[in-house]
Order: C-alpha cells, then sequence, then structure tokens
C-alpha cells in the first residue's frame, strides 16, 4: 500500500496543487530582480517585492499542506527524500524571508546584487526541492493511488 496523503480533496493532494504558486512567484522574482539590475525604472523593485511576498503566503499554504502530510503517514516521515524536501524548502522560505525584508529595510540598493544572488540561490534550491519531491511521488509513490482503487 502507498503512503497516503493525509490532506486531500476527494482523493486528490492538496500540497501538489498548492506548491506551484510559490515556485512560479520565487522564479519571478529572479527575474525582476535580473531585469532591475539592467533597468532604473522603479517598477521592477516593487514588483519583486510583491512577488516575495505572494510566495511567502503561498509556501505558508503550500508547506502546511506538506507537514500535514509528512505527520500524517510515519511511511513518509520514514523517506530521506521527504525529510531533505521539507528542510530544503524551510530554507527557501528563511532566505526569501530574510531578502524581503532586507529590501524593505534597505530598498532597491539591496537587490543588486545581495537581493539577486538570494533570489539566485533560493530557485536553485527549489530545483533540488523540487527533484526530491518528484522522487516521492514517481519513486515512492507518495499520495498515488494503488491501482485496485482507481475507479
Amino acid at each position: 500500500m502507498n503512503p497516503k496523503s493525509t490532506l486531500s480533496i476527494a482523493g486528490h493532494p492538496i500540497h501538489p496543487m498548492l506548491i506551484p504558486f510559490p515556485v512560479a512567484f520565487f522564479a519571478g522574482t529572479l527575474v525582476t530582480d535580473m531585469v532591475h539590475s539592467q533597468s532604473a525604472n522603479p517598477f521592477w523593485p516593487a514588483a519583486s517585492n510583491w512577488m516575495l511576498a505572494a510566495g511567502l503566503v503561498m509556501a505558508a499554504l503550500a508547506a502546511l499542506a506538506g507537514l500535514t502530510d509528512f505527520l500524517g503517514d510515519a511511511r513518509i516521515r520514514a523517506l530521506r527524500d521527504a525529510w531533505l524536501h521539507m528542510i530544503g524548502n524551510v530554507v527557501v522560505v528563511l532566505i526569501e524571508a530574510v531578502s524581503l525584508w532586507r529590501r524593505l529595510v534597505q530598498g532597491p540598493d539591496f537587490i543588486v546584487p545581495a537581493g539577486l544572488v538570494l533570489s539566485l540561490l533560493a530557485v536553485a534550491l527549489l530545483l533540488f526541492n523540487g527533484w526530491k519531491g518528484w522522487e516521492m511521488v514517481y519513486r515512492h509513490r507518495v499520495g498515488v493511488k494503488e491501482e485496485t482503487d482507481i475507479r
């Protein structure tokens, strides 16, 4: 029997439905930071701040869903990939929270180079964390219905 997702709607796990949002917002922050580094337009730092804030809100929702699944099935907690995925995502959220805080304190001057480096680091970690998340689904079949359950 496959490890079950504790938080689901009609058998569909919630965590995988939420994770595209913070990933897109954090990747979008990297893009707006890169554009800002080449432009004096004040739109880009503001866009980066909004992307970071939205990414942090959605990351919190995705984290709650993921933590519910993690705590809800001992077989998930036994997976090394689950621990790496969770710890990696906590690190990303911490990086992005510090980045937003420094941007709000220092203004657009923080973005080049420090904010840009933090955005690049966060996106690189997201690639690793995504890899580990898919390892859990495709290798360990977390949240995947058994073939006998499919109707």
